[in-house]
């Protein structure tokens, strides 16, 4: 199917920290919102609360595990019991690398059982690619222990060369059903597309790391990104613990992020040790168009000639004292919502 053009492309930050829940910050997930398709990046506990508080529960149709460590699954049969209780009729595929059929098969048995909706179950090879429409997602090896682990890129394909009526009408071609037909690759009275469209155009790409230590795969993956979003589990001081557990310090995040030309870098798997700004302000040393999303914020990925991607905070969230940053205790309605995109 052909590239449509203004897609909106917006990513949703569910859950922000790493290995254990704050009291700021849930386990890790982000859903992806590409036009009508919804794509949950990792289910950590508690995901389908943050979801109901978004307004978002259930608005996905897959959902991609980065590897198999209990905070990047662990809200997965949870969410999927609820699912059933309320009559999901949605089919829904779960993705990610080998080993993923006997752990949803474990879960099945102990947590949810029978569902009313179509499941399905699919491992992905390591750089196995995934066609969707009008994108890919591409399952990118990583450097997380001894167990498979993906990061995930999300790359759009190219789309169209901008039309030039004016050249059209000079080649003869009238304004009206024509000028559509020459846009979607016809030919129209010997005028060809190559004749009034410029060069193809780049389209978006957003890479989700999981959890991993610097690695060259990644690197290449995130070259040129419109936005990467990478664990940075510890502060620089904490390097040889980064290690020794296969994670990254926020200076290597942003170091990986430099060397990629990365746009944007989102910083996440925020250990509970740090509120995150200074870990922003450790990679921003380093990589100056560096983030570092709380729960509930967005970024959204406009089209690359309308300008560059950009972080939206909740607006349920309120400032604390000076240096400190805390949520909102009450909520308007049953969710808050993240400013669309």
């Amino acid at each position: 199917m052909p590239y449509r053009s203004g897609m909106d492309l917006s990513l949703f930050f569910v859950g922000t920290g790493g290995s254990v829940p704050a009291s700021g910050r849930g386990l890790p997930a982000v859903l992806v919102r590409r036009g009508g398709d919804r794509l949950l990046f990792d289910c950590g506990e508690g995901t389908q609360r943050q979801l109901m508080r978004m307004g978002m529960f259930g608005d996905f149709d897959s959902v991609f595990l980065t590897h198999f460590h209990a905070d990047h699954w662990l809200g997965l049969p949870g969410m999927l019991k609820s699912f059933a209780l309320r009559d999901r009729e949605q089919p829904l595929t779960v993705y990610g690398p080998s080993g993923l059929r006997e752990l949803m098969e474990a879960m099945r048995v102990v947590v949810y059982g029978r569902l009313p909706f179509e499941l399905s179950v699919v491992e992905l090879q390591a750089a196995g690619r995934l066609q969707r429409n009008g994108y890919e997602i591409v399952a990118v090896p990583v450097d997380h222990g001894d167990r498979p682990a993906f990061a995930y890129a999300l790359v759009e394909a190219p789309r169209p060369g901008e039309f030039d009526p004016r050249l059209a009408e000079q080649l003869g071609v009238a304004p009206g059903p024509d000028f559509g037909l020459l846009q979607r690759g016809g030919t129209v009275a010997g005028v060809t597309p190559e004749q009034v469209m410029g060069p193809p155009r780049e389209g978006r790409k957003v890479v989700l790391s999981g959890d991993t230590a610097p690695c060259e795969a990644l690197r290449i993956a995130a070259h040129q990104a419109d936005v990467l979003v990478h664990e940075a589990t510890f502060a620089a001081e904490e390097a040889e613990r980064a290690r020794e557990t296969s994670h990254s310090t926020a200076t290597q995040a942003a170091e990986l992020a430099r060397d990629a030309a990365a746009r944007l870098l989102a910083i996440t798997h925020i250990s509970s040790r740090y509120s995150g700004r200074e870990l922003r302000d450790e990679a921003r040393a380093v990589f100056a168009n560096t983030e570092a999303p709380r729960d509930f914020d967005a970024i959204e990925v406009p089209l690359p000639e309308r300008g560059p991607a950009r972080l939206v905070q909740w607006s349920g969230r309120r400032a604390g004292p000076p240096g400190s940053e805390r949520s909102a205790t009450a909520l308007s309605g049953d969710a808050e919502t993240v400013p669309s995109p």
